[in-house]
């Protein structure tokens, strides 16, 4: 595993241990609260063993990447151009995998630039927050403050962080650490996601093919309900997998490996 700069972004690469399966990158984007580490847990290792060229962006106030004192200015557009500027430095156009936010920023980016395929994990649909969040005040109002005040730097329970992420067991270390991990989110992108900046679909399918684009979900999912990621699915005309007995996190639960399979042999039929 390599800690890469890209200017003043910061970028985990894993390069396969075997021969490369292809020429062309995955580049993961994480989701709100995150920063790249979440995809070096299992994702990034697992991925480059299978013969991937793997990348994951900290987007621009995230993780180590630029700015942390300024994360409340950046907006989605901002994200999209760290999308772009770390695009453009890899050898061929990236097949893009975006997690909650990240999903989001990925549908955004394709609105103007091409990619060979783009996987939406649990990812706010093109119409934006506001369902997400209206279900959470009303179906978990603590969950929904305890969100928001992470959102602004305050404290929250560990409680509230597993039901955030794991329908599955989580160990408590590994919990904790997450939590030591997590960081504010940018009120800015945020108000983007719920009424701003959605996503235009006609452009976003100009610029993937239908059928390179893969739209997985997570029956147990409290924050983007399996509802929703079944109408982002229908936004594109393509068909939800939903995950069953798994989390918002599908990429931190113990069965993490589930989704991770379905994306690498749904990615031996389109890059080669």
């Amino acid at each position: 595993m390599n800690k890469a700069r890209f200017d003043h972004l910061e970028v985990l690469a894993c390069s396969p241990t075997g021969p490369a399966r292809t020429s062309t990158p995955l580049l993961f984007l994480h989701g709100a609260y995150t920063a790249a580490w979440c995809w070096q847990e299992h994702y990034l290792p697992f991925f480059a063993a299978a013969g991937f060229h793997c990348y994951a962006l900290s987007l621009s106030g995230h993780g180590d990447s630029r700015r942390r004192d300024q994360l409340d200015s950046y907006s989605i557009d901002d994200y999209v151009n760290d999308v772009a500027e770390v695009a453009a430095k890899l050898p061929t156009p990236p097949v893009l995998i975006g997690h909650s936010m990240g999903g989001f920023v990925v549908q955004k980016y394709l609105e103007l630039h091409v990619a060979p395929a783009a996987v939406l994990m649990c990812s706010v649909p093109p119409q934006g927050l506001a369902a997400s969040a209206f279900g959470m005040l009303f179906g978990r109002p603590g969950l929904f403050t305890d969100l928001n005040r992470l959102m602004s730097g305050g404290q929250v329970a560990l409680d509230s962080l597993r039901d955030a992420l794991f329908a599955q067991p989580v160990a408590v270390d590994d919990l904790a650490r997450y939590y030591r991990l997590a960081q504010p989110e940018s009120h800015r992108a945020v108000w983007d996601m719920t009424l701003f900046c959605l996503p235009r679909i006609a452009a976003v399918l100009a610029h993937v093919a239908r059928e390179n684009l893969l739209v997985l979900g997570a029956e147990h999912d409290l924050i983007i309900p399996a509802s929703l990621v079944e109408m982002t699915a229908r936004s594109y005309d393509v068909a939800a997998e939903v995950f069953p007995g798994m989390g918002h996190g599908l990429m931190l639960e113990a069965d993490w490996q589930k989704p991770a399979l379905r994306i690498i042999d749904w990615l031996k039929e389109r890059v080669a």
